[in-house]
Formats: C-alpha cells, structure tokens, sequence
C-alpha cells in the first residue's frame, strides 16, 4: 500500500489540504476549485470525453462485458493512447471490486487504460478512504457511473458467514473487514436463503451502493443532479458474466 494511502486516514480535510501534497497535488489537479463547484458550475464545465450520461456508460460496460463473455474482446494494444494519457484521465466509470485475483473490471468489460477508476478491496465494501477516492472521480474527474461489483464465490462473504453463524476467529486485521462486512451478510442470513453465499453477495452490494450515497453529500448530490448513477451487480467467475443488482 502506498504511503499516501496509509498516512490519509490520520489526516483531517484541513491537514490534508493544508500539507505539501495538498498544495502541490491537489491544486496543480484542480481538486480544490473542482469541490468547491455548485452543481450549476458543473452543467457549464468544458465538455470532457466522459461527459456522458450514466446510462450510457452503464450500457458502455453492459456491452464490454458482453464482448468478454463471449471471448470476443476489442482490448489488445494497451500502448495506444499512452501518451495522451500521461496528461490527463477521463474515466467513464468507476468500480468499486473485490481484491479477488481472478476479478480484473478492465478485462471483464473490456476497457481499456483510462476507462474505468478501479477502487478495490476484499468483500468490495465501501470506506473513508474508498469513499474519499470515488468522490475525487466524481467531483474532479467527472465519472458519471459507480458500480458496486461483486462476484461468485467470493472468500471474503464466505469467511464473513463462518464468523456470524459458527462464531469462528479470524487472526490479525481479519476482523475489521468481517465488521464491515456483516451488515449485508446479516441481512442475507435473516432471509433464509437456499444459497446463502450468493444471497450474501448480493447484500453486500446493495448495502454499500446505498451506503456510499447516504454517506457523502458530493455523491448524493451527484444523484440528485442526475449527474452520477450507482448500481450494483455480480460477476460470475466461471462464465464472465456479469447481472446487475437491484439497488
């Protein structure tokens, strides 16, 4: 984890902007003047590649996924467009996915570099700092789509389960991600489900779709606006397929 990440979380918003990296990084971003904009300011930005509308780039990754699944991907020259990017990022959608090594969103709908603003972590579950990342790729960069992504088979929610049902122990940090992960492992289990794991995946992602939106005004606002879609879905590891969840 970089040093950025892990000093963040011991930072105000004022020491954070009032440090060397806020003033160098932020300001040579544009991140400062981007927060400070009223939704009015928004509508009259430049127009960016992004600047479409969430529908469309929920249907951008629904066809990429399609693509993917049937082994049809575009993706093959990740050097072009290098260049252009050394400058500036245009993502049409952001991914919040689990750390599962056989989950990769750029391949699984197939986008290339600069595509997508990929924020991960095991169990795909919503944080201050993941919270803090998707606000910058909605307030600075523009993305007009969040997607909660989870997937099949997942250890994170299994491991969740054994610890609420069978009360087992996990070591080291292991238990903050089980408590962030039980409120839609809860709500799974309270349904009785025939599967529990796929149900539990499920409300893993409904709960933090709703839960990025109801803990940031910049998100929320964005929805309000009709500015930024959330939705949530799954991928299955074993087709590729990725179903979208009702949020």
């Amino acid at each position: 984890m970089c040093e950025v990440c892990t000093t963040s979380r011991g930072l105000s918003r004022r020491g954070f902007l009032g440090s060397g990296l806020g003033a160098a990084g932020l300001a040579a971003a544009g991140m400062m003047g981007a927060l400070a904009l009223p939704s009015a300011a928004w509508a009259q930005a430049p127009a960016r590649p992004n600047a479409i509308p969430p529908a469309e780039a929920l249907k951008r990754l629904q066809d990429g996924n399609a693509r993917y699944a049937a082994n049809t991907s575009t993706q093959s020259d990740f050097s072009a467009g290098r260049l252009a990017r050394a400058s500036a990022q245009y993502p049409f959608a952001a991914i919040l996915s689990c750390a599962d090594s056989r989950l990769a969103p750029e391949f699984a709908f197939d986008q290339g570099a600069g595509e997508l603003f990929v924020c991960r972590v095991a169990g795909n579950f919503i944080n201050t700092d993941g919270l803090a990342s998707l606000e910058y790729g909605v307030a600075v960069l523009g993305v007009p789509l969040i997607m909660v992504l989870g997937h099949s088979n997942c250890g994170a929610i299994d491991a969740t389960i054994k610890v609420v049902k069978d009360n087992v122990v996990l070591p080291g940090h292991l238990p903050e991600l089980v408590n962030a992960l039980k409120p839609g492992i809860e709500a799974a289990i309270a349904q009785k489900p025939a599967d529990l794991l796929a149900a539990a995946t499920v409300e893993n992602v409904r709960f933090n779709a709703k839960r990025m939106q109801s803990s940031s005004s910049i998100l929320s606002q964005a929805v309000a606006d009709k500015k930024l879609m959330v939705v949530g879905a799954v991928y299955d590891i074993a087709t590729g397929k990725v179903n979208m969840v009702e949020v």
